[in-house]
């Protein structure tokens, strides 16, 4: 075949022009990430290497083929991914792979830059980009935890709108998510991490908090919402950092963060912790520490498997609180009365230095193989063992057994009673996932399927033991001066037939499916369902009865997503999981417990969420959430239960999220929320009743400034309202408000300093309850002072 000289000659220059269009393109990505080598980039260098470029072979494709090219429906993979990546790409900053064996670490996974994410599998089990989830949601960076320098669960979710804190009887966390309280529904990595103990963020990459219902993909409970930490893992990324942490209380922190590749097929990361402090509560002392070494190994170039394992110790004083003060004739919701602080004084410990304890040492084990098939599919097999050595001890106040005001402070501030008990809660927990995602497309039609099982398996023993007082007579409670409340007497923990002593197994089998279909560029649906078995048998010790119930529901879940813009989504959503009626804890059976059938949440909701910028997230949602089969106790005493409590709560949320300027990051929330028990559950719960620790207003705002490039500077503020510390609406806590504040130094490329102040003007505030003798004053004026050594 001949070539005429035009044809030559446009040959020659194509090649040239596609040099200089790489050339340009590579310029233009380096300098919006300030690359020196693309500023410093001439013309004459572009003449050079254009010059100098070796023309490629030249291949003539058939007027047949490139019109079949053209005509033929691309792969779902390559089509759906082409139109994903065009929207990924405008909120994602590039960022350099940590090695050729392992191309993505986990922040250039789901597009996290500073306090914000792009995207998540947590709520999903696909990667899905936040604005195109049908959920509300937050994602907590591990650069926000570490900027915020908090490092408990309970003190993050604060900045987090419509979570309230419950004070779980002080020895463990506990929330309360759109107007549901749950000490269980926590996870790690989307393992069940339900045991009742105070967690550590040493080794968390992010936690994210879903709102609503979620057994689509998490199974039971969850009602109101969750917590998932991931932590993180060995992706090849060269990290040596060392942090040294001191401040007020003799509070001493250190941990450690090490890992790299090893080698192309190897990467290894260990991450460490020790902290020991006291307390601004009188006699409060707290000791953890843990380390969490994590392989990720790469046999082939499709497949990877992590393993991971973690210990974990925490030993600290339990505290729960202060008691109420009684008033004559006695609280009512339409007259409550305030928290006691003795002479206003939020040091006073109410309780016992010496029995007052809670203790928590963990080993969890994880194993996760994934596998990429090359035409869509993809399969995650993954596996948890977790043993829970768990136990705590309290002195409180508490009106058990008689004493004098009920375990308030009598009306005339002379008395005050205390109770105390003991609880062993060792439990160990086996799981098995297998998660199958496939993209396909149907036509035109887009679809991303996940499909799965969950086998699961969690035993242990619950052993109550309630304390008397030999300095009282051997009487069940003791009486102090509200004024001098500390007991530093005797106490003896015995058996008693009333005690739970309960050893139970729990089995659970479960399997979903789901598709996020791509009907056009602007409409998207979300369908699914999920098929639970929950095979209970709990052992009274008590009487050596064994009983058992199995529950089997299916929770469903859709959606519908409009997209005006690939920046913007509008959504419809509807969700329903249940709690079998065990509760939470599922750790007896009694005989009325065993006639009930699960708890039910049902969530309609509609939101809005908008990548303004780049990084920056708006989201806001309306939603109605209604509980039903809450358990109403016979009032004749007989142990059994009326299944027909009720709940509804009512609320709104917006957050915004992210990059404000190149120099200005922020985390805004406000939660409106109408939480309403709308049936009566007891004498003193009745219809109309606010929900315990819900407050109609919550705010917070969190903002960090980049003065130059070696100052910051950081301030938040949190704001609730007025709340209720039970649901009998007789005790109020106040409303408060609290500032805190940081400040940042980078010395230079391998040391920087923090300064964290929380509660910076020292307001007195009651922060949680757990019941209406047992109030929590916020923590006092507290200062942290941070290295960060990194090599």
């Amino acid at each position: 075949m001949s070539t005429t000289k035009t044809q030559r000659s446009r040959l020659a220059i194509g090649p040239v022009i596609r040099a200089v269009s790489n050339i340009a393109l590579l310029s233009a990505s380096c300098l919006a990430m300030n690359c020196p080598a693309a500023q410093a980039q001439s013309p004459a260098t572009v003449r050079q290497a254009a010059a100098g470029s070796e023309l490629p072979a030249i291949q003539i494709t058939a007027p047949e083929a490139r019109q079949h090219a053209r005509t033929t429906p691309a792969p779902h993979a390559a089509r759906s991914g082409q139109r994903r990546r065009a929207v990924a790409a405008r909120h994602v900053e590039p960022q350099a792979p940590p090695t050729a064996a392992f191309a993505e670490s986990q922040d250039a996974r789901t597009g996290t830059v500073g306090v914000y994410a792009n995207s998540t599998s947590v709520a999903t089990k696909t990667s899905t980009a936040l604005v195109n989830i049908p959920q509300s949601l937050t994602v907590v960076t591990k650069d926000t935890i570490r900027d915020q320098n908090f490092q408990s669960i309970t003190e993050v979710t604060r900045y987090v709108p419509g979570v309230a804190i419950h004070q779980g009887e002080g020895n463990r966390d506990e929330l309360v998510i759109r107007g549901v309280d749950s000490s269980a529904n926590f996870f790690v990595n989307g393992f069940r991490d339900d045991v009742q103990y105070f967690r550590d963020l040493y080794n968390a990459q992010s936690v994210e908090i879903l709102k609503g219902p979620s057994a689509l993909t998490f199974g039971r409970g969850a009602g109101g919402g969750l917590v998932n930490r991931t932590l993180k893992e060995a992706d090849g990324t060269k990290v040596y950092e060392a942090a040294l942490q001191t401040g007020s209380y003799n509070d001493r922190r250190v941990s450690l963060d090490a890992g790299q590749a090893i080698n192309d097929n190897v990467a290894a990361r260990l991450n460490a912790i020790y902290e020991g402090s006291n307390s601004f509560r009188d006699y409060g002392k707290l000791e953890r520490y843990g380390f969490n070494p994590t392989v990720t190994l790469k046999p082939a170039d499709d497949t990877r498997v992590k393993l991971s394992y973690e210990f974990f110790h925490d030993f600290r004083l339990a505290d729960r609180g202060n008691p109420s003060q009684g008033i004559v004739g006695g609280a009512t919701r339409f007259n409550p009365i305030a928290p006691f602080a003795p002479l206003g004084d939020f040091t006073t410990f109410f309780g016992s230095p010496f029995y007052n304890t809670a203790h928590v040492e963990v080993q969890t084990g994880m194993a996760v193989i994934e596998h990429d098939f090359g035409n869509g599919l993809t399969v995650k097999n993954s596996s948890l063992v977790a043993d829970y050595n768990r136990g705590y001890q309290n002195v409180f106040p508490s009106g058990t057994g008689g004493g004098p005001g009920g375990g308030a402070v009598t009306p005339d501030q002379t008395m005050l009673s205390l109770n105390a008990y003991q609880n062993t809660t060792n439990r160990e927990n086996a799981f098995n996932q297998t998660d199958f995602v496939y993209k396909t497309s149907t036509g035109p039609v887009l679809h991303t399927i996940a499909f799965g099982t969950e086998f699961g398996r969690q035993s242990g023993i619950s052993l109550r033991n309630s304390g008397i007082f030999p300095n009282n007579g051997n009487l069940a409670f003791d009486v102090v001066n509200p004024f001098n409340p500390t007991y530093f007497g005797p106490v003896v923990f015995s058996h008693i037939p009333t005690d739970a002593n309960s050893k139970y197994r729990l089995n659970i089998a479960s399997g979903y499916a789901q598709d996020q279909i791509e009907l056009t560029r602007w409409l998207q649906l979300f369908i699914g369902a999920r098929y639970d078995s929950f095979d209970l048998s709990a052992l009274d010790r008590n009487v050596n009865i064994l009983r058992a119930r199995v529950d089997e529901k299916i929770s469903p879940r859709a959606a519908v997503i409009v997209k005006p813009m690939d920046n913007l989504s509008l959504y419809t959503a509807y969700s329903i999981s249940y709690l079998p009626a065990s509760g939470d804890q599922f750790s007896t059976l009694t005989p009325g417990t065993l006639l009930l059938e699960p708890q039910k949440f049902e969530n309609t909701e509609i939101g809005v969420k908008w990548n303004i910028q780049p990084k920056l997230l708006f989201t806001a949602a309306m939603y109605e959430l209604i509980r039903t089969n809450v358990p109403i106790a016979d009032p004749s005493g007989n142990g059994l239960f009326f299944p027909s409590g009720s709940h509804r709560i009512r609320g709104f949320e917006t957050a915004l999220t992210g990059t404000i300027t190149p120099a200005w990051q922020s985390t805004f929330g406000y939660a409106y929320t109408d939480a309403k028990v709308t049936s009566d559950t007891s004498n003193t719960i009745l219809a109309g009743n606010r929900v315990q620790l819900v407050p109609y207003n919550q705010f917070a705002w969190w903002n960090k400034y980049q003065i130059d490039p070696k100052w910051a500077v950081a301030a938040g503020v949190i704001y609730f309202s007025d709340s209720f510390a039970s649901s009998d609406d007789t005790v109020r806590l106040p409303g408060f408000v609290r500032f805190d504040a940081a400040v940042y130094r980078k010395i230079d490329e391998h040391w920087r300093v923090q300064l964290n102040v929380e509660n910076l003007f020292n307001r007195h505030y009651w922060a949680t309850a757990d019941g209406n003798n047992n109030i929590s004053p916020g923590q006092l004026l507290t200062v942290r002072l941070s290295a960060l050594a990194r090599f």
